[in-house]
């Protein structure tokens, strides 16, 4: 079965108001940038998106932020976006900050159709109020749910026509676990080829996880923060 489609608006084209989204990246390293954009140019709104972070003011899912296309934000980190503060301490923004390896794991558990989980992250916190606590060997442990997600949007390196994808160094990062928490994942790559051109022991993402595959252009290759020294 073929799965790639012509563009990302096409790709995008059924993502509906008030959808829940689920997008890879840490930072600005490993984003599904073209797949953002078009969303963004379609104009879908009252969004709830699952994402390590919100991008930065320009960029990545802070794109949709600034068209005020996100409704509610579930993040681990979100300390470089000031539209994000803004919207948040506003009202007009709804957040709920998850740990950033629970968050990982969550999403992990949506993807492998776990009930739930206990951690011990976030005990004692306002991360633990309204959920069930139990203590193993003397610790105390948070009971956390999963993620799941109407769509998956996710970046690849190279992907063959059937779905397998391939990531390259870190950008690997939360795709392969988002990958498998949508109930449609699409994902945008640098190359497409043809089964079996693959080295099938270098697959990250099986093709039964992947839905739609969309070619990838103009990537920009931008640092979230940049910090120089002259050398000593």
């Amino acid at each position: 079965m073929n799965k790639v489609y012509p563009s990302a608006a096409e790709a995008v084209r059924d993502i509906a108001d008030g959808s829940t989204l689920l997008v890879g990246g840490f930072g600005l390293v490993g984003i599904p940038e073209n797949l953002i954009a078009a969303i963004q140019a379609r104009g879908t709104k009252n969004l709830t998106c699952v994402s390590n972070n919100c991008g930065v003011d320009d960029w990545g899912l802070g794109l949709l932020l600034q068209n005020h296309q996100i409704r509610k934000m579930v993040s681990s980190y979100v300390g470089e976006n000031k539209n994000f503060e803004r919207q948040y301490l506003s009202g007009e923004l709804e957040v709920e900050l998850v740990p950033q390896g629970t968050l990982a794991e969550r999403i992990r558990a949506g993807g492998a159709g776990i009930g739930g989980f206990y951690t011990p992250a976030g005990v004692g916190t306002p991360i633990a109020e309204g959920k069930e606590v139990r203590t193993f060997d003397g610790r105390e442990y948070l009971l956390e749910l999963p993620i799941r997600g109407d769509f998956s949007l996710i970046k690849g390196w190279k992907a063959d026509t059937l779905g397998n994808v391939i990531y390259r160094k870190t950008a690997r990062n939360f795709n392969p676990m988002i990958a498998a928490a949508g109930k449609v994942t699409i994902v945008e790559v640098e190359e497409i080829v043809e089964p079996g051109m693959l080295d099938a022991d270098q697959i990250h993402t099986p093709g039964i996880y992947v839905q739609r595959v969309v070619l990838g252009t103009q990537y920009q290759k931008r640092i979230e923060r940049r910090t120089t020294r002259k050398r000593t």
